[in-house]
């Protein structure tokens, strides 16, 4: 039901943002310019490549975070710069009525009362050690919704980009692909070939990423330590990559110190995508499965965008379907939001013991003087899912990262800062990030270890195939005893003909 919302209201949500002011790139006829992207298909994947990128040069997500903030200022939205959202206030029936926050200027502590609250927090691939991730991708909404509560689903569904530059893990669009480029072996052999006969190096991101860790893990990576392979783009000519893809020439100069033009790009698979988050429904309204009801929502709570997970990406996302989903149901939680406030226009009651849990973390911030450095603790959680729940599962690395990643919970909870100040106190923050990173690994890593298939990104050496018999269903975890359930998948669409899953062939 929500991937047909999403794909029936996406061309609406597009034809927006141009309105808006968003600088697409265009064909000669004027129209959209629109690249292929893997895994698009026609024809239910028999009519060969799709073309359904619509693209401002290598820099869409850039040029969308601009027009959307221009379009907050506009609105004349009231922003909180420099605050910190900390805990949700939860009251006895359930229903959230509003957040604890900080703000960073001065240390203050405050009740931000709300009526409804719509979390759009990002993702949290901080939680590996090599990541396309920006620094603030810390897992807060995650972190928010489990403390005060409510379930997360499908968490050991993680996506590794197929081209982060290696070393630094910065991202190589996708669209390098899409104009033409192409992954090569320490041999200059095009690999993909051999892995996905038609789609070559437009096949999923799983599948891609899967395959450029084969073909290092056989001996056949580049470099000095053979621990990456080769985007090649020189074979485009300087004028398409000076036009199409020019932030990426910039990029792979500054992180690569290499110039596409004239030599391949070193890329290596990357954590990127978190496919997992806070369930809900194509409405953006949070799902909290109790009991037989496995679709109840919490009252006056709305999430969307990476945190929020509607499903629509399943256990693999394709390329830019990640800008659709955040616009689509980001507009779907609004209305929803707005349809919620018609009819409760009072605030709800403060309950008893509101902050009570934010106060106990950061008591234990402010008092604690003999713990482990946040840094230390948070670099042992990267590695630790680095090493055991990546592009590859293996059971005794599973296993073994459950019973790391408890032991760095414990750690966290002995941290210290040695700044305890008020004023931009960004140690402070870093902490309560690192309470974040720790509920998301670990909900990652015990869900992983329980999904005993391969199914998109979730693939295991000793469960090599999909089970739809055993395994078609969402992973739900629960903070409150770190206990797993589970939930139906929806196969029925709103209005069309059920279409029944089939094995991906690329």
């Amino acid at each position: 039901d929500a991937i047909e919302y999403m794909c029936s209201v996406g061309p609406e949500a597009v034809f927006e943002l141009e309105h808006m002011g968003l600088p697409f790139s265009r064909k000669e006829n004027g129209r959209i310019y629109q690249r292929p992207f893997g895994g698009q298909s026609k024809d239910f994947g028999k009519g060969g490549q799709a073309a359904r990128t619509c693209a401002a040069a290598d820099r869409t997500g850039h040029a969308l975070l601009h027009t959307l903030y221009q379009g907050n200022i506009a609105a004349g939205s009231t922003i909180f710069s420099e605050w910190f959202a900390v805990d949700l206030v939860k009251n006895a029936a359930g229903a959230v009525t509003g957040v604890i926050a900080i703000c960073m200027e001065t240390g203050e502590v405050s009740y931000i009362k709300s009526k409804a609250t719509v979390l759009a927090t990002g993702g949290a691939g901080r939680i590996y050690a090599s990541t396309t991730n920006a620094l603030m991708n810390t897992g807060d909404g995650t972190g928010m919704a489990l403390r005060a509560g409510f379930v997360q689903q499908d968490m050991e569904m993680w996506q590794f980009h197929p081209t982060g530059i290696a070393g630094a893990g910065t991202l190589v669009t996708e669209g390098c692909r899409g104009e033409g480029g192409y992954l090569v072996n320490k041999d200059g052999e095009r690999f993909m070939e051999r892995y996905a006969p038609n789609a070559k190096d437009l096949a999923g991101r799983d599948v891609v990423a899967r395959s450029m860790m084969t073909e290092i893990l056989e001996g056949r990576g580049c470099g000095e330590h053979k621990d990456h392979v080769f985007l090649k783009l020189d074979h485009l000519g300087k004028e398409i990559l000076h036009s199409r893809l020019p932030g990426i020439t910039e990029l792979s100069k500054t992180f690569a110190h290499v110039d596409p033009v004239e030599a391949p790009i070193p890329v290596v698979p990357t954590c990127h995508y978190m496919m997992g988050g806070i369930p809900t429904n194509y409405r953006g309204e949070v799902v909290a499965p109790s009991g037989e009801n496995k679709e109840a929502i919490v009252p006056g709570l709305f999430a969307a965008g990476e945190c929020a997970c509607a499903s629509v990406h399943g256990a693999n996302r394709l390329g830019t379907n990640s800008l659709t989903d955040l616009l689509v149901f980001g507009k779907s939680a609004g209305n929803s939001t707005v349809e919620f406030l018609k009819q409760n226009p009072e605030h709800k009651d403060l309950p008893h013991d509101a902050g009570d849990l934010t106060r106990e973390r950061l008591d234990r911030l402010n008092n604690q003087t003999n713990g482990e450095s946040v840094s230390e603790v948070g670099a042992a959680l990267r590695q630790t899912m680095q090493r055991n729940c990546g592009v590859f599962r293996f059971p005794d690395l599973l296993a073994n990262g459950v019973a790391e990643i408890k032991e760095v919970e414990q750690r966290v909870m002995r941290t210290q800062i040695s700044d305890k100040s008020k004023v931009f106190n960004t140690a402070r923050i870093e902490a309560l990030e690192l309470d974040n990173l720790i509920e998301v690994a670990l909900a990652s890593l015990v869900s992983a270890d329980a999904r005993k298939e391969s199914r998109g990104a979730h693939d295991r050496a000793d469960f090599a195939e999909r089970d739809d018999e055993n395994w078609l269903k969402h992973t739900l975890w629960f903070k409150e005893g770190n206990r797993l359930d589970y939930k139906p998948v929806h196969m029925n669409p709103l209005t069309a003909e059920t279409i029944e899953p089939k094995v991906r062939t690329y």
